[in-house]
């Protein structure tokens, strides 16, 4: 719809989970890395929590793309909500196994390890992971604990990988899944963006879309995003993707702090409470002090401290003024080349 109009080849905020997109703070290559290791190195139990919207999807679906270029499969399941016959098909079908299996515990479990060994045998890896975990049921936690239990007296035969929100972490002390959290080898935690890599993934995203993140948002709608969207990557998007639209709608390069405020309000997106800082000192208003006698016969007794003060604050004001169109001239240029990294 506005791709043209800001000069991109594609839409650059779009929600799916594409890994051309993928933005790496150094969380989320620590993460990426962890993902990696878990699976290439047959660690067990591989966990990677973050608050819903920031990037768990996008890493997994990463994981998955680049697996496939290797001598790894991994078995994706993005909605554990199954009851335990409805797992035992899933597992049956996506290994390939027999329709006997899908329906059998005992014939999944025969036919599984077999299928494990063969592919250990042929020094291919074969991995499970679990997207959303913190929604899958109390039975299929403790299905999935057995399965990461299949194992040779050197390595595991089936590394799993558990992403979820936060609330999988409590459920993981809870005492019923504690043998669960005991084989937990490997934990991650993705945290929301600072300032500057809110600027920063917008800046990419318009990147790879054939854009230049210069002539497309203003450093207020910039900020704007980030105070609106408390750094969290989905959020972020569809507030860019928005406030696009509106621009386009209302012929309007590049997008200014106005239009975002009107998309925020739209979607009931606040500002984050303004967190204290240190300011230059200003002027304000106050009650007149009352007046007492000196020597010199002066009401305050210096003549001179309104001007005195003004002198002071003046360089503080300047100088503060400086420190904020220099902090954010920057904002877009220090993350203009693409990640490399590399994987398995």
């Amino acid at each position: 719809m506005y791709a043209e109009y800001y000069g991109f080849r594609e839409q650059p905020f779009d929600l799916t989970p594409n890994p051309r997109y993928l933005f790496l703070t150094a969380k989320h290559r620590e993460a990426l890395s962890n993902l990696q290791y878990g699976i290439s190195g047959r660690r067990g139990v591989t966990l990677l929590l973050g608050e819903a919207g920031t990037g768990k999807t996008t890493l997994v679906r990463t994981v998955l793309e680049l697996a496939g270029r290797r001598n790894i499969r991994c078995v994706y399941l993005n909605n554990p909500t199954l009851e335990r016959g409805e797992f035992i098909e899933f597992l049956a079908r996506s290994f390939g196994l027999t329709d006997r299996a899908a329906t059998s515990k005992t014939a999944l479990l025969f036919e599984l390890e077999r299928t494990l060994t063969a592919d250990r045998q042929q020094q291919r890896v074969t991995a499970l992971l679990v997207d959303e975990a913190q929604a899958a049921p109390l039975e299929l936690l403790e299905e999935i604990r057995l399965l990461a239990n299949i194992e040779t007296p050197t390595d595991k035969l089936l590394p799993v990988v558990l992403a979820g929100q936060p609330q999988l972490a409590d459920r993981l002390n809870d005492p019923e899944l504690k043998q669960l959290k005991q084989r937990v080898a490997l934990r991650c935690d993705l945290q929301p963006l600072q300032a500057r890599e809110t600027a920063a993934y917008i800046a990419e995203r318009i990147r790879i879309a054939g854009g230049d993140s210069t002539r497309v948002f203003t450093r207020g709608a910039v900020e704007l995003v980030h105070q609106c969207s408390r750094g969290i990557p989905r959020t972020i998007s569809v507030i860019c993707d928005n406030a696009l639209v509106s621009g386009f709608a209302m012929d309007r390069r590049p997008v200014d702090e106005q239009i975002v405020a009107e998309v925020c309000r739209d979607f009931d997106f606040h500002p984050a409470a303004a967190r204290p800082v240190a300011v230059a000192p200003v002027a304000v208003a106050s009650p007149a002090p009352q007046e007492r006698p000196n020597g010199n016969g002066n009401g305050n007794g210096n003549g001179n401290g309104s001007g005195a003060h003004a002198a002071r604050t003046a360089p503080a004001r300047e100088s503060a003024r400086q420190g904020r169109e220099g902090s954010g001239s920057s904002m877009f240029t220090m993350f203009n080349r693409r990640r490399r990294f590399s994987f398995f």
